[in-house]
């Protein structure tokens, strides 16, 4: 336990950032229970987890996703990001684990206790609490589609509280001693008043003049590399919501994609007959086919960039499968055919050129926008060694500072507009705090890069916050900090247990 917090103990755990994937109904599409293959999943415990069954416990993420389950959602998929599949891994790999250890430490919750927490699921709230309307219309119509029942429920409750008191038990090694609360109460609230210095890639790449003998040098030392862009071309039809069904939400929403998903899924059958022909299946169902053009994935047909993953399918295609599966998309399904090919060659020194070119002025603009940050920094830190005012040493070097509006680095007003969708914080604010969270007045960044160019930020001042709002916030700043860190204890554990359960992923 002590081991894991001394890991931790350095960390500045200013803001909690648990992953809470919105769910979307999309329990239209019938799973295909011929192609699924005995494969093994992973290895734990001495036994093999078959694919069937690790798809089992994945539907029970979409499940936990639909209950409101953020937290426990968070907590089983951390470290995977917005990466769907690597949250569903995690998931399951995390619940085969904490159902071995609460069984291994006797854990179990009554059915009182199940059916309190049941009643406070956000998925089953009206306007004066528990809506038992929500309840059964979750269970008669959002579960059978899944293959779920009301038991899969109260199983993933009683998950939750097993894990609640699993995280009870580790949590009796934290604490948040004084000092440490101080000082990230002090760099999370104080009021931070930054100029930055821009640099432009633009602006050196402008008199950078690359000769013959660089972009042959350039083109003999990466010939593997300067391919032409492999392009497909395809022909689909599309299953997709009318006009008026687009505007429905709810129940109608899913039934109007059931009845899509189920024509697609009868199409796709019907291609994989012997000597199936994709337009005469396409005319077989009244569906119009739509062609495109040569496209490559860096540039899709316009047609195909609604969604990404329509682009994705098209360069799955093979000769030897040349049909995609049902592609869902937001308001329907597409099935997509291969018509043509164009292999990825190699250029040859005249195609490469320009590509050459433009590599070569943007990499040593780079250098030189590096060079010339190092060394304006170091000139404001030794200035500011010295005693001398940072203005003259800018003035010389013919750069002019843009004071940012001051800002926190937590600002609980931006967090919050966030969460109610409203627009982000620009991802240039979050790297310029990221510049300056450790600095003191008067103190100079590194140089930072943001996009292709990149700035210097000098910490003007920094202003606390008044006594009596303080009082306040650090109480609550307090309690953040301390469930952060228990959840980091509680996601270091279950990564430990995964290692003791002996946890290896088979290949393919």
């Amino acid at each position: 336990m002590m081991k894991l917090l001394r890991r931790h103990r350095d960390w500045l755990m200013i803001v909690i950032a648990i992953l809470a994937i919105p769910f979307v109904f999309y329990f239209v599409q019938r799973p295909d229970y011929g192609a699924m293959r005995a494969d093994q999943f992973a290895r734990m415990y001495d036994r093999n987890i078959s694919t069937l069954e690790a798809q089992q416990y994945a539907r029970l993420l979409s499940l936990a996703q639909a209950l409101g389950m953020s937290d426990f959602v968070g907590t089983m998929t951390a470290g995977a990001g917005l990466n769907q599949n690597q949250a569903a891994v995690q998931f399951i790999v995390n619940l085969l684990v904490l159902r071995h250890e609460a069984q291994r430490l006797g854990l179990g919750a009554s059915a009182t206790e199940v059916a309190e927490v049941v009643r406070k699921l956000p998925a089953f709230q009206g306007d004066s609490g528990f809506d038992i309307n929500k309840f059964n219309d979750l269970v008669q119509n959002g579960l059978a589609p899944l293959g779920l029942s009301e038991d899969h429920i109260e199983q993933l409750v009683r998950d939750q509280i097993s894990l609640n008191e699993i995280q009870k038990l580790l949590a009796a090694g934290v604490s948040l001693p004084k000092s440490e609360l101080e000082e990230n109460f002090q760099r999370g609230y104080d009021k931070m008043f930054v100029s930055v210095i821009r640099f432009h890639a633009a602006d050196f790449d402008k008199d950078i003049k690359i000769s013959d003998e660089d972009v042959q040098k350039y083109f003999d030392a990466h010939k593997a590399e300067l391919r032409s862009d492999e392009k497909r071309k395809v022909e689909f039809v599309q299953l997709t919501l009318k006009e008026e069904e687009k505007k429905l939400t709810g129940k109608p929403r899913i039934e109007a994609l059931q009845k899509l998903s189920d024509r697609a899924t009868d199409f796709t059958q019907a291609l994989l007959e012997k000597s199936a022909d994709f337009k005469q299946a396409a005319a077989k169902f009244q569906l119009p086919v739509h062609e495109t053009g040569e496209f490559s994935a860096a540039e899709p047909d316009p047609q195909l960039k609604s969604d990404p993953q329509l682009v994705a399918a098209a360069f799955k295609l093979s000769t030897e499968q040349p049909h995609s599966d049902a592609v869902q998309v937001a308001d329907g399904f597409y099935i997509l055919h291969l018509t043509g090919k164009t292999e990825s060659r190699p250029l040859t020194l005249e195609e490469a050129k320009p590509k050459i070119v433009d590599a070569l002025k943007k990499t040593r603009a780079r250098e030189l926008m590096s060079t010339k940050s190092a060394e304006l920094v170091q000139q404001l830190r030794e200035a500011k060694k010295s005693g001398q005012p940072l203005d003259a040493v800018m003035e010389k070097a013919g750069v002019k500072p843009e004071k940012i509006p001051a800002f926190s680095l937590i600002d609980e007003e931006a967090e919050k507009a966030e969460g109610n969708g409203e627009k982000k914080q620009s991802p240039e604010l979050l790297t310029i705090k990221d510049a300056v969270a450790f600095l003191n007045p008067g103190d100079v960044s590194d140089f930072m890069p943001s996009g292709t160019d990149g700035f210097i930020a000098i910490l003007e001042k920094r202003e606390p916050l008044g006594d009596g709002v303080a009082a306040d916030k650090k109480a609550e700043f307090a309690k953040r900090i301390l469930e952060n860190k228990e959840r980091i204890v509680l996601v270091e554990w279950l990564r430990d247990r995964q290692q003791a359960a002996g946890l290896e992923f088979k290949k393919g």
